[in-house]
């Protein structure tokens, strides 16, 4: 099926996102249980709060947004293949353009070090992806996108599968029947990102 923004919109606010396979085919997935990373439990190391206080960089919202959804699609360490296909970051880049998708970004000396992208519908923010070329850059803009949507009034800050890199953050399961609720009450929040 043929990405459109407003495919993605749908689904989303279902509990509904995509990934396209190596094959170039997408498919569609509601994991169960739901990995999130609740807003008011998000945890700063130590050392990443250290590296932020000690500065050097810049965060920027909406900037580069294809940059980012590129390079989040370069294969990395422990990562020979990617999800995101050329569709969805043209697809992704129209629904930037409609005010849904954004990206934070971590520059360093004007040069894009880290940064990730999501969709935002209602109070929910659904984050897709990041990259870092710099130690610590993708956390930075995670750090900064947690603030951001605290202060914006969003309520669920969907992070689809757990990894290790998020349970540290504080991210959690939830089943699929609670996610739900959770996005149900989330799209009736008019936040502001």
């Amino acid at each position: 099926m043929k990405l459109s923004p407003h495919l993605l919109l749908d689904a989303y606010s279902q509990g509904i996102f995509p990934m396209a396979d190596e094959d170039g085919i997408n498919y569609w997935y509601d994991p169960d249980p739901r990995a999130i990373l609740p807003l008011e439990n998000f945890h700063v190391s130590r050392s990443l709060a250290r590296r932020m206080r000690r500065g050097g960089f810049e965060v920027r919202v909406d900037t580069a947004f294809r940059e980012v959804i590129t390079a989040c699609a370069q294969p990395g360490p422990n990562r020979e293949s990617t999800w995101i296909s050329r569709e969805f970051i043209a697809t992704y880049t129209e629904l930037q353009a409609m005010g849904f998708a954004h990206s934070v970004e971590t520059w360093i000396d004007d040069e894009l070090a880290g940064g990730l992208y999501g969709v935002a519908l209602g109070g929910l923010f659904a984050g897709e992806s990041m990259f870092s070329r710099v130690t610590d850059s993708s956390k930075i803009a995670l750090a900064h996108l947690v603030e951001r949507l605290r202060r914006g009034g969003f309520c669920l800050l969907d992070v689809q599968f757990m990894t290790p890199h998020l349970k540290r953050h504080g991210a959690v399961e939830i089943l699929r029947v609670e996610y739900k609720a959770r996005l149900a009450r989330a799209l009736t929040v008019e936040a502001q990102f």
